[in-house]
């Protein structure tokens, strides 16, 4: 903490801020972690929002989703449209259960930035996973590939999708893509839905096994594994 607030204004200041806040968390005093960003110098509104989001942050790791939803919407009230913060308080609003402010925000941002892959992703994504307006997510997804082709996350959403419409094979395809070149959690609880829906159990508990060793709190993987296999 001594060395980090010591840093001065330069391109190391930010980051000293954030680790220093890190620190405070990592003991528990999340409070006293926010108030430390809350009180930093910003030097630009670009850095003011990198503050938000790392308080956002470490409210998120503390379970205080509406607190870090708070923080969030209080900066789009001085900054409406900026894309880092709508893409924020879209991903927080859905877990907070409010979708229909998940996909007026993401539709906002896309309006603004239509070439933000992630912005594309997920909302193709959440459509896909409540099973609504599949073509549409379909084509949101594609879009998000076009300006991304190998991020694994976006050919998840792509998979997803497609086993959504019943295409299972190609599904398993892109999933087997995903999954290789990053083998995170959730590609890995779609994966071995996939596998589990073709008949190829051992298959899927494997691939759920290996997964939950190593993130065993994960919620996404965790929920499917319960909802297939109870």
């Amino acid at each position: 903490m001594k060395w980090f607030s010591e840093v001065g204004r330069g391109e190391q200041y930010l980051p000293a801020r954030l680790h220093a806040a890190n620190v405070l968390a990592r003991q528990g005093k999340v409070d006293a972690a926010c108030r430390f960003l809350a009180d930093s110098d910003a030097g630009s509104p670009r850095e003011r929002v990198q503050l938000l989001i790392g308080e956002a942050q470490l409210l998120r790791e503390a379970s205080r989703l509406a607190d870090a939803y708070g923080v969030l919407t209080g900066g789009l009230v001085r900054q409406p449209d900026q894309p880092e913060l709508l893409y924020e308080v879209a991903l927080l609003a859905e877990k907070l259960g409010r979708v229909d402010e998940l996909e007026s925000r993401l539709r906002r941002l896309i309006e603004i930035k239509p070439d933000h892959a992630h912005a594309l992703n997920a909302l193709g994504y959440s459509l896909a996973d409540r099973n609504l307006r599949l073509p549409e997510a379909r084509t949101l997804i594609e879009r998000a590939i076009e300006l991304a082709p190998n991020d694994p996350f976006i050919l998840d959403s792509k998979g997803w999708v497609l086993f959504r419409q019943g295409e299972t094979q190609a599904a398993l395809d892109v999933l087997n893509q995903a999954f290789g070149i990053r083998p995170d959690p959730e590609i890995a609880a779609h994966l071995g839905e996939v596998l589990w829906s073709i008949g190829r159990k051992d298959e899927a508990r494997q691939t759920w096994d290996k997964a939950r060793k190593e993130h065993p709190a994960n919620e996404a993987l965790a929920e499917t594994v319960k909802r297939l296999q109870p």
